[in-house]
């Protein structure tokens, strides 16, 4: 009797394991739009990649963030605004004595090597290069420093003996995106702010809505008034959701949406894991594993450093959040195994990609810029599901399985007929390895592995 309900208890799971669930993808029901996934060098890292590694490990770490056959196909890159007292730190590192007296900007052609890896993200096809400011130079701020917070002098409430440095910040920022247009680098959205409401001792501003309100119409009108229109407006890089969707409804009331094209946040101190009220992209600015020593694991034990962990974080905010962008916060570091905040480690020779590269991979290597979420019908046990059609009219549904059961789901589509599929699977034994699905009568079956996901790729 014991072997009986045993063997029946064993035939139950494998019918659970394997029972195919359907689902529908609606391509004409369209979402948000998806303007990519990408990284940051800031702080030098930039620099290092280029200066610490070179030939074959360099061109590995590249194509690891960008190639779309072997890395993750990465489209977006942050680079930071410096805000220093040094000319490798700032385009004005010293006052020029007061905010209406004249700059003597300089420019040295690296930016602490951003010049260099814009230069070779571009080589890869990347079109989408955000510019953020940690802080106004510390000559601007109330607290004359870059660091330790303080306000930009001339925001409601925050007046300085030296005047109101609004037009100056602004000036500043215009003239750091002319230096990179000049160098045949666009730069393609443009931040002022970089999480306002936390005071630290590098580089800061604080800057609550009413601040900012007072500043967006000037830089703004700065840009325009330079030719750079095309250029949009991101705000304001708060350190969690719930702060940016604080933030954002005094934009919202002050009429700042007029003048703005991004909200944006990170999620320190909160995940994007629902929608902020703006008719406003928004995107998930930065994002990282900051507790943990270095790891590569797919999944263990669902620790923050791991891939799987980080597939849902991405998952919630497309799904649940309507992000149209998620950065992680490095892309590779030399050296500095102490740390999970970034995707690809080296030791100078050796490259080794992380779980958390391969989970921005199985969206980035085939959800392109431009591309639409869509939506779905049915369900999956234990399974997230995101869909999207590209510009090129490709459709991309994309699975996380979360349960310790692999899952057959049968696919079908409205609007769209598909003529071939390809498969891609990633978990603890692979990553972005291609898998067998079969297509028949315009749907296709796929198998969901445990604990990993799955994206397909099917064209008409």
């Amino acid at each position: 009797m014991i072997s009986l309900i045993t063997f029946a208890a064993f035939l139950a799971s494998v019918s659970q394991s394997y029972a195919q669930t359907a689902v529908t993808v609606k391509v004409a029901s369209t979402l948000q739009q998806i303007d990519g996934f990408g990284v940051s060098q800031a702080f030098g890292r930039a620099a290092e990649f280029r200066d610490m590694l070179s030939g074959d490990p360099q061109r590995q770490g590249l194509d690891y963030l960008f190639n779309t056959t072997t890395g993750a196909g990465l489209t977006i890159i942050r680079n930071r605004i410096g805000s220093g007292t040094t000319a490798d730190d700032s385009i004005l590192p010293k006052s020029p004595g007061g905010p209406t007296a004249a700059a003597n900007y300089s420019f040295d052609d690296n930016d602490r090597g951003q010049v260099w890896f814009s230069q070779q993200a571009m080589a890869y096809g990347v079109k989408t290069i955000y510019a953020d400011a940690w802080s106004a130079p510390g000559f601007m701020k109330t607290n004359n420093n870059e660091n330790n917070g303080g306000y930009l002098c001339g925001t409601p409430g925050h007046t300085c003996s030296s005047g109101d440095w609004r037009q100056a910040y602004a000036d500043f920022l215009v003239q750091y995106v002319k230096y990179y247009a000049e160098r045949g680098i666009p730069v393609t959205q443009l931040g002022f702010l970089n999480e306002p409401d936390y005071v630290t001792s590098y580089s800061s501003m604080q800057s609550g809505a009413n601040e900012a309100a007072s500043f967006i119409p000037i830089l703004h009108e700065t840009l325009e008034k330079n030719g750079l229109g095309n250029v949009s407006l991101a705000c304001c890089d708060a350190m969690g959701w719930n702060s940016q969707r604080t933030i954002t409804q005094g934009l919202v009331s002050a009429g700042m949406e007029q003048y703005l094209k991004y909200i944006t946040s990170h999620m320190y101190t909160g995940d994007p894991n629902s929608v902020i009220s703006t008719k406003l992209k928004t995107w998930q600015t930065e994002a990282a594993d900051l507790q943990s020593r270095w790891c590569a694991t797919w999944y263990g034990s669902g620790g923050q450093c791991e891939g799987m962990t980080w597939a849902s974080k991405i998952h919630n905010g497309l799904a649940n959040a309507n992000l149209s962008a998620y950065i992680y916060w490095q892309g590779v570091e030399v050296n500095q195994f102490q740390a999970s905040s970034y995707l690809v480690a080296s030791d100078g020779q050796t490259l080794t990609p992380s779980g958390r590269l391969w989970a921005f991979a199985m969206w980035s290597r085939f959800v392109r810029p431009g591309a639409y979420r869509v939506s779905t019908t049915g369900s999956v046990s234990s399974t997230g599901i995101t869909a999207f059609q590209n510009t090129d009219k490709s459709v991309v549904v994309v699975f996380l399985n979360s349960g310790g059961s692999q899952q057959s789901v049968k696919v079908s589509f409205t609007d769209f007929t598909p003529a071939a599929a390809e498969a891609f699977v990633t978990d603890n034994t692979r990553s972005v390895a291609s898998v067998t699905s079969t297509l028949a009568n315009g749907a296709v079956t796929v198998s969901v592995p445990s604990r990993g996901m799955l994206t397909v790729k099917l064209t008409a």
